[in-house]
């Protein structure tokens, strides 16, 4: 009897080792994935963690933005579509000579525009942020950072130069969102 139970102890610590070990295995496979989908956006998320539990949660919140967006039906644009924003694009970066933060508010506004149409949810710019960087990892930053200008353009807080700057990474997202896939 006691061999038996010795045994059975035996197996079900080997199961338990092997599970552990499986487990451990599928998280890495599952966070290389999402650092090869995420790229830089990885970097920025999960490199800020201080500890192995706030890691876990940077990576968990990455799974969760990557599983919202691929619920969405995002489409790329046709041709009329994107024929037409071009030229809203060129009217906004034209008014910019005239109007820098006006411009800047159309081209926040033109894009928002495009991600709809694509089937992007715009209700809130964190949201948005999160879907792109999903999508669009490299050029999320840009989004962000050029959002925080038009922001603080609210106050008076940038100079023309701030204005362009944010024009242009506005228009690095713009681009991408208008390609054709």
């Amino acid at each position: 009897m006691n061999t038996v139970v010795v045994i059975v102890v035996a197996v079900a610590l080997v199961g338990l080792v092997a599970l552990a070990v499986g487990l451990q295995r599928a998280r890495r496979r599952d966070a290389e994935q999402l650092q090869e989908r995420f790229g830089s956006e990885w970097d920025r998320t999960v490199g800020r963690a201080d500890d192995r539990k706030e890691r876990r949660n940077a990576q968990q919140d990455l799974a969760e933005r990557a599983e919202t967006r691929d619920e969405l039906d995002i489409r790329p644009l046709g041709a009329a579509s994107r024929q037409q924003y071009t030229e809203q694009w060129h009217d906004t970066q034209a008014h910019f000579v005239d109007a820098p933060q006006d411009a800047l508010r159309d081209a926040e506004t033109l894009l928002d525009r495009v991600m709809r149409e694509r089937g992007y949810p715009v209700e809130g710019f964190d949201e948005q942020a999160s879907l792109i960087s999903v999508d669009h990892p490299d050029l999320v930053e840009n989004y962000r950072a050029a959002h925080a200008l038009q922001q603080r353009s609210r106050d008076g807080g940038t100079t023309t130069e701030d204005l362009r700057d944010a024009l242009l990474r506005y228009r690095s997202l713009f681009d991408e969102l208008l390609a054709p896939v």
